[in-house]
């Protein structure tokens, strides 16, 4: 008999949780619906009151368009030779729709072309060389797996072969402007192997030996003729892609206003020709901290700027007001 008690008084028990649970389910079911009709409704109101409550919102997402005619250094692109139109159009969705990394892009280019410009034109540079830099770091002072740093992407063997310093206190393929400069010289050099600028912006992904060689096997002289590895065969189509969406961007959806820009940096240059024993207190001397002062020369690698051979050395002193 309470044995049977037990049981029933459980099956109770049981019933009643049941109940609760099936009401908190239509009470939590009852809430959400209301909850997403008052935001449907406030989303509709506050935008346009043509549409109807129950209207559907429509996301057109267009390829983008590619141009008539296309060239690199003054160079034409054969857009329309055997698969060369679907490797131009693949980089140009990449970063028409790689939103984020596009605009960020922009945003730097508007701070450091004009400071790679000047460089490139006084080096008889095509222009168009720019977007190469910007292809290769997105004009930050980034490292490769290969090790190869800098905007513009040198590895340590090759920099210092173009003159550039490169030791545990210094590494002046941080220094936009002389690695800028090394830049224009090995790109006169492969244009001067290679007898075009395409073939040098290929050969500052693969190595001018590399192109030399590849275009010897393939009995071709173009770039656009040649078979190479995946990330050279996209190289210069990444280049032409970047170029296209910055020369025309609201063409490409980008719609940024002047305020949106990184502004150049404001500074001015201090020549020195003596080592530095302490940066923290180099840096507080001219009214600036050790942060401002290595971020506006990330060329100085420690703590110190060693100097026994008298080099002569421009730091940089922003402006912070």
């Amino acid at each position: 008999m309470r044995k049977q008690w037990k049981t029933e008084a459980f099956n109770n028990l049981k019933q009643k949780k049941s109940n609760t649970m099936y009401i908190n389910k239509k009470i939590l079911l009852s809430i959400f619906l209301i909850s997403g009709m008052l935001i449907s409704y406030i989303l509709f109101s506050s935008g346009s009151e043509t549409l109807p409550v129950n209207a559907a919102i429509t996301l057109e997402i267009q390829a983008p368009e590619i141009p008539s005619s296309l060239t690199f250094a003054g160079e034409n692109v054969p857009l329309y030779e055997y698969g060369i139109y679907e490797k131009f159009d693949n980089e140009l969705i990449s970063n028409a729709y790689f939103h984020s990394n596009t605009i960020k892009m922009m945003k730097r280019a508007n701070r450091w072309f004009p400071v790679i410009e000047p460089i490139l034109k006084k080096n008889n540079i095509p222009e168009d060389f720019k977007y190469l830099a910007l292809a290769e770091s997105g004009l930050q002072n980034v490292t490769s797996p290969s090790g190869a740093k800098g905007f513009w992407q040198f590895l340590k063997k090759t920099a210092q072969q173009y003159g550039l310093e490169v030791n545990k206190d210094i590494d002046e393929r941080y220094n936009v402007l002389l690695e800028t400069q090394a830049a224009c010289d090995y790109l006169q050099d492969a244009h001067q192997k290679l007898g075009n600028w395409t073939l040098a912006a290929a050969a500052y992904n693969a190595g001018m030996d590399k192109i030399t060689k590849r275009l010897k096997e393939q009995k071709v002289s173009c770039y656009y003729d040649l078979a190479l590895n995946t990330e050279t065969s996209r190289y210069l189509f990444r280049i032409l892609a970047i170029k296209t969406i910055l020369e025309n961007p609201q063409k490409y959806g980008f719609r940024l206003s002047p305020k949106d820009f990184y502004p150049p940096e404001k500074y001015t240059t201090i020549q020195i020709d003596t080592s530095i024993n302490n940066l923290v207190d180099f840096a507080r001397e001219r009214h600036i901290n050790y942060r401002i002062l290595k971020n506006a020369n990330p060329w100085m690698r420690s703590d110190k700027l060693p100097d026994k051979s008298r080099k002569v050395y421009s730091i940089k002193i922003p402006e912070t007001k």
